[in-house]
C-alpha cells in the first residue's frame, strides 16, 4: 500500500470541487461497457467522500452530471439516473445521517426523473440540520445556465423595485448563484488529464487552485485524493497580489 502523503490540517482547503471524468475511457481500456465504468466510479465517490470527511474538508462538490450530458445516448443517461438513485437510497442516505453530512444539490433538477427528484429532495430535507461536512452534488448543472438564471432573477428584482441596479456588485451576484452561501472552491480537481473546466463553477473558480491528474475517475481513491491535497498545500495563493519576500519565506517554512 502506498504511503499516505503528509498533510497539514491547519492548511487544508475548506472547499474542494471535483470534475469526475474518465469512466468511459476506463471501461473502454478494459473492453467493458461505459455503464460498467460508471458503476466502478461509484466506488471512487465513496472513497473520496469518506477521505474528505476524515481529513476535515468542510465542503465537497462533485460534478456528477452536466447539462451537456443530456445529449448522450438515452441508454447511458437512463443508466446514470438509475445509478444515482441507487447511490442516494442505499449508500449516501445512511452514511450522511450517521456521520452528520449535509447534502445539497445544484443544477436544473426539474429535468431529472420524478422519482429521482423526490429521493434527492428527501435526502436534502433529512440532512439539512447536519453540521458535519457538506456534500454538494452538481446534477443537470451548467455554469452558464446558472449565471443566466441568476441574471434573470436579479432583473426581476430590479423590475419590481426591490433591488437598485447601481448596487449590483460581485457580492450581490454571488448570492443569486448556486450554491448560495457556500464559499468558493479553494481547490478544483479534474481527473483523466483533460485540460478544461467543462462549464463547471465558472464564476466560483476564479481563484481556485487547479489540479489535473491523468488518473481516470474509477482509479481515483484515497491516495490520489491526498496527493491532490498535498499539492494544494505546496501552492502559494496570491489572489492577484504580490507576496512579500518575508511572507514567502514564512509560507516555505510552513511547508
Amino acid at each position: 500500500m502506498p504511503q499516505r502523503p503528509p498533510l497539514d490540517r491547519e492548511r487544508l482547503p475548506r472547499h474542494v470541487a471535483i470534475i469526475m471524468d474518465g469512466n468511459g475511457r476506463w471501461a473502454q481500456q478494459r473492453g467493458l461497457s461505459r455503464i460498467e465504468g460508471h458503476k466502478r466510479g461509484k466506488d471512487s465517490v465513496r472513497a473520496v467522500v469518506e477521505t474528505a470527511r476524515e481529513t476535515g474538508i468542510e465542503y465537497l462538490s462533485l460534478y456528477a452530471f452536466s447539462t451537456e450530458n443530456w445529449n448522450r445516448a438515452r441508454s447511458e443517461v437512463d443508466a446514470l439516473m438509475r445509478l444515482l438513485r441507487r447511490y442516494l437510497r442505499t449508500e449516501l442516505r445512511n452514511k450522511m445521517m450517521r456521520h452528520g453530512i449535509r447534502l445539497l444539490a445544484v443544477g436544473d433538477v426539474s429535468r431529472l426523473p420524478p422519482v429521482l427528484q423526490r429521493d434527492l429532495a428527501a435526502d436534502i430535507e433529512a440532512t439539512k440540520n447536519n453540521t458535519g461536512m457538506t456534500v454538494i452534488l452538481a446534477v443537470s448543472y451548467g455554469a452558464r445556465a446558472d449565471i443566466a438564471r441568476a441574471t434573470r432573477a436579479i432583473a426581476h428584482e430590479c423590475a419590481a423595485g426591490r433591488l437598485d441596479p447601481a448596487r449590483i456588485d460581485e457580492t450581490v451576484l454571488s448570492r443569486y448563484l448556486s450554491p448560495a452561501g457556500i464559499p468558493d472552491p479553494d481547490l478544483l480537481i479534474r481527473t483523466s488529464g483533460e485540460m478544461r473546466v467543462s462549464n463547471f463553477y465558472l464564476w466560483q473558480i476564479a481563484y481556485s487552485e487547479i489540479y489535473v491528474t491523468e488518473t481516470l475517475w474509477p482509479d481515483f481513491r484515497e491516495h490520489q485524493f491526498r496527493q491532490a491535497l498535498a499539492e494544494y498545500q505546496r501552492r502559494e495563493r496570491r489572489f492577484g497580489r504580490v507576496i512579500a519576500s518575508v511572507d514567502r519565506e514564512r509560507l516555505r517554512a510552513a511547508r
